[in-house]
């Protein structure tokens, strides 16, 4: 399946990211120190109690200075922890800034091309041509507004409601729901018969 889709790019490991992944490793290493250390000193106060209640005061002091010193141990092992903290951001800043710089170098890079493809006189020249084709335009506008006075203006606004009126007045004759009456096929016929017999009689009578 793998050679279907191709083989995975690898991603580059750089200086950096090894850096902050070793000052992550030895914080997470004094963190689990400062855990142990956190235990051994709960349990050594909890028997120095005892031995205080048992009348063994000796063992009970011994006991309480040698928490002392692990307290300062683990003072410490917390600053240790803040400054490998610390570290780690700032190199990671450091890195978000050299992205950044990458980034503003190439959009520099970009513009410069821009530039050499696009120069100032260009541009002026295409500014130049646009504003005298609006000027222009403006012109023309100008003449067609002016050769019509409000009259004209007032009668081409009337004429437009008038035809604009009209169009919503116009209807459409209504059809009649009564049936026109049949005309029979044969009177044709019967009015070429009758006009036969006509002259027929009129010689009878002669």
């Amino acid at each position: 399946m793998g050679n279907l889709f191709g083989k995975k790019k690898a991603t580059r490991v750089t200086e950096h990211d090894r850096a902050v992944l070793q000052l992550k490793q030895q914080r997470d290493k004094l963190k689990q120190y400062q855990k142990r250390i956190t235990l051994q000193v709960e349990k050594e106060r909890q028997l120095a109690k005892q031995l205080l209640k048992d009348g063994k005061k000796e063992k009970a002091l011994l006991l309480l200075k040698k928490k002392r010193y692990q307290d300062q141990l683990l003072d410490k092992t917390e600053n240790q922890i803040s400054n490998l903290e610390r570290m780690v951001q700032d190199i990671e800043f450091a890195q978000v800034e050299m992205k950044v710089i990458e980034g503003l170098k190439v959009g520099n890079d970009c513009l410069k091309k821009m530039h050499e493809m696009l120069s100032i006189e260009e541009v002026e020249r295409i500014m130049d041509e646009t504003h005298d084709a609006i000027e222009y335009q403006k012109q023309i506008d100008d003449m067609l507004v002016g050769s019509l006075t409000q009259e004209d203006e007032d009668a081409v606004l009337a004429e437009l409601e008038a035809i604009t009126q009209g169009d919503a007045d116009l209807e459409l004759p209504e059809v009649p729901e009564e049936e026109l009456p049949e005309v029979p096929e044969q009177e044709p016929v019967r009015e070429k018969e009758r006009a036969k017999k006509k002259p027929e009689r009129e010689m009878v009578a002669v």
